[in-house]
């Protein structure tokens, strides 16, 4: 919705979460000329009293961090980027979420899988969320990179430059070593666990839950209706002993790198597919298809008139690798989005409810 602005028409907002997205986050906030960043809530002990500027490795804001969530609600906050996991605290981050849309503060976020896609969202999670927004006049946007933009407005770009399309497959290959959160390396991703459990990642309904709103998504710019979503996962166990530096040891046997396919089905036909090759270490399951940059890189493959290929990699100074530089498209995608989530009409948003987002508030002029 619309909110009171400040008197040079700028947004006030809250960074909620000032880890691998958090910190991109400030300084995109930092950055835009329509934003200006008023708060930044965390839960680590060692940031409370640090300047948000300094935790994102830029200089000083003059914005003190704090683990008192009620700064993300106060008067005249009209946005919280919100990126502190869901993963593992669901009912928290859900709790936390009402909080912001019953205030009035509307939220863009990389957190909330199952609004990616509002149309298809379960019920019983709209019939919580869309009464907030209504109470609180807000909308809340959940984006990122994968899920996010690599997987809609991406193709869609690269699929009004083809013709005679049979297929357009969106990858992810990634070397999870890069990834800075162990405990979701080893105990969501399940690398470095057994071969005889599945980890919560490739389970079916948390496949279906993150990545099918993405190809409900692409369905609905393409113009066509799915009727199924399918999955298949390939999983393949290290053959040596790896130290991950910050990680540990990850032992022969164990579980060493996946592949799977979401698959949106329309018929017998498969014209869209999210495909994830993804490891822990270069040398494991050398048949799957590899990155052909440093760390990983996503890519949009066409097959039609002509065959396209366009491959995404990024790097983000003071951030690991491609993992710095996926993480900081995430959390730029969603805090460029901020004025026109904060214009819309109050509930949650999909891609397509809002209007093309540029970077032009970001150009250093």
């Amino acid at each position: 919705m619309t909110q009171p602005q400040d008197q040079d028409g700028a947004r006030n907002v809250v960074v909620w979460g000032t880890g691998n997205v958090g910190r991109p986050a400030i300084r995109a906030v930092a950055a835009h000329r329509d934003l200006e960043l008023v708060g930044a809530v965390v839960s680590s002990p060692e940031k409370v009293g640090r300047d948000a500027g300094e935790i994102a490795g830029i200089g000083p804001l003059g914005i003190i961090a704090t683990d008192d969530t009620r700064v993300a609600c106060a008067p005249g906050v009209d946005a919280v980027v919100y990126t502190a996991t869901a993963d593992t605290r669901p009912e928290a981050a859900y709790a936390d979420l009402l909080q912001c849309l019953e205030a009035g503060v509307n939220v863009v976020s990389t957190s909330f899988y199952p609004l990616l896609h509002p149309a298809s969202a379960p019920r019983e999670l709209l019939d919580v969320v869309e009464p907030a927004c209504a109470r609180g006049n807000a909308s809340v946007f959940v984006s990122g990179i994968d899920p996010g933009w690599a997987l809609d407005i991406l193709p869609v770009l690269v699929s009004g430059v083809g013709a005679g399309i049979t297929e357009i497959r969106v990858q992810e290959l990634f070397n999870y070593a890069l990834y800075d959160q162990p405990d979701v390396v080893r105990n969501v991703i399940g690398f470095g666990g057994p071969m005889d459990e599945t980890p919560l990642m490739l389970l079916d309904f948390s496949l279906q839950m993150v990545w099918a709103p993405m190809l409900r998504i692409l369905a609905d710019a393409l113009g066509i209706e799915l009727d199924a979503v399918t999955t298949h996962v390939e999983r393949k166990p290290l053959e040596k002993t790896i130290d991950v530096p910050g990680m540990g040891s990850f032992e022969a046997g164990t579980q060493g790198a996946f592949r799977f396919e979401v698959r949106g089905m329309v018929g017998d036909h498969v014209p869209l597919v999210v495909e994830h090759v993804t490891r822990i270490d270069d040398d494991c399951a050398p048949e799957w298809p590899q990155s052909s940059s440093p760390g990983g890189e996503h890519r949009v493959e066409l097959t039609g008139h002509p065959n396209l290929t366009v491959t995404v990699h990024g790097t983000e100074v003071g951030e690991p690798d491609a993992a710095g530089g996926g993480n900081a498209s995430a959390a730029n995608r969603i805090v460029n989005a901020i004025p026109a989530v904060c214009d819309a009409a109050p509930g949650p948003l999909s891609p397509l409810d809002l209007p093309l987002i540029t970077g032009g508030p970001q150009l250093r002029l």
